[in-house]
């Protein structure tokens, strides 16, 4: 609204809303703006996941290359996060090559050890066997919520965001929930140990110019626990597709991921990788690959344990916190460093919790027959 004094030619403007509420419009419409072609996206997503969704054998391919692209962003930040940043200074292209080969040997090995399998038999637990003859929306639906949430910095769980909305049985998640808080649990302990007894010789280590041998080391070890995530977090991809896979539909299978993997180190890992840029010293390739020694021998050992799929997300984010409190907890720092260190913690625990309450609730939606489990239960 704008007023004009008598006798002047000047216009004085009057707000006609409060200061604060056009501030936060403004920072609101801002990132619209910049998200604008992202948010379209997203809608057509949706909107073509609502066409598509009622035929099976192309809605498979849909949900398969939706939940390809978000599984593997969303999870990036565990495997590949801290060697994408520890390892700026290197050409994308060959930490594609690199990582991307071991992605092809992984998944070869088990399409051709396990009849057809690409997720080393996760999906042969019971709840996930069974082949998808039929889809509903929102099951197409969960791995675009996932790009969103992914896109906004939320390391969720794609194991429970993406496989919950096909288990037949609740049985099922909390068999998973409670592999995933064993996970988490391990690795916190783990982490916290180990770095509250060894914080002195690893301080030594990361001092100076890292020897070229650590260079070698992390990658190795990187591209292990590369191959160890696959073995686990393979199925919340494959679970769109039928459980033994042509040699057809394995080539379409590997040859989309590849090239996504491309486009993701192309993008030095998106969004997310926020994540990790903000921890202590993951930029050093030896504290790097401290980390992603731990993290592998913890994935690999739940790996072995059984055939449950679990949420390696939630070990990787237990991981990290127990890492951080050992680091300041040996540093002794000022409470402002640990109230930092405690918030980290409480908004990465906040963000996994989001993604499991999410995907349960996209479960029952879907499912009938949990619906009825808990109806059997609440009014038993």
């Amino acid at each position: 609204m704008a007023k004009r004094k008598k006798g002047s030619t000047k216009r004085i403007v009057v707000p006609t809303q409060p200061y604060k509420f056009r501030k936060r419009f403004g920072l609101f419409d801002i990132l619209i703006e910049k998200e604008k072609k992202f948010l379209y996206f997203i809608a057509f997503s949706l909107i073509l996941a609502g066409v598509i969704y009622p035929y099976a054998s192309i809605a498979m391919w849909v949900g398969f290359a939706f939940a390809g692209y978000s599984a593997i962003a969303n999870d990036s930040i565990q495997t590949i996060g801290t060697f994408i940043v520890s390892n700026e200074d290197k050409k994308w292209y060959w930490q594609w090559l690199f990582m991307g080969s071991i992605f092809l040997g992984t998944v070869f090995y088990s399409w051709y050890m396990f009849n057809g399998d690409v997720t080393y038999q996760r999906l042969a637990s019971k709840g996930f066997d069974q082949n998808p003859d039929n889809f509903v929306f929102l099951q197409l639906a969960a791995p675009i919520i996932l790009m969103l949430l992914t896109r906004f910095r939320i390391p969720v769980s794609t194991t429970f965001m993406l496989l919950s909305v096909f288990t037949v049985s609740s049985g099922a998640i909390l068999s998973m929930i409670n592999k995933s808080l064993m996970g988490y649990i391990a690795a916190f302990v783990a982490a916290l140990l180990i770095y509250l007894a060894l914080s002195g010789l690893l301080k030594r280590l990361i001092k100076g110019e890292a020897h070229g041998a650590w260079v070698v080391a992390q990658w190795v070890i990187s591209g292990f626990l590369w191959h160890t995530w696959l073995a686990q977090d393979l199925a919340n991809v494959a679970v769109y597709l039928p459980r033994s896979l042509s040699t057809g539909e394995f080539t379409a299978f590997a040859a989309y991921i590849f090239l996504g993997m491309g486009f993701l180190f192309y993008m030095k890992g998106d969004k997310i990788q926020h994540i990790i840029n903000e921890k202590s010293e993951v930029r050093d390739v030896r504290s790097a690959t401290i980390i992603d020694l731990v993290y592998s021998i913890i994935l690999y050992y739940f790996k072995e344990v059984n055939n449950i799929p679990m949420s390696t997300t939630w070990v990787f984010v237990g991981l990290l916190a127990g890492r951080e409190l050992g680091i300041r907890i040996r540093s002794q720092d000022s409470t402002t460093k640990f109230a930092k260190t405690f918030s980290l913690i409480g908004r990465d625990i906040l963000s996994v919790a989001i993604g499991l309450i999410i995907s349960i609730i996209l479960a029952v939606a879907i499912n009938p027959v949990i619906q009825q489990e808990i109806k059997d239960f609440l009014f038993k």
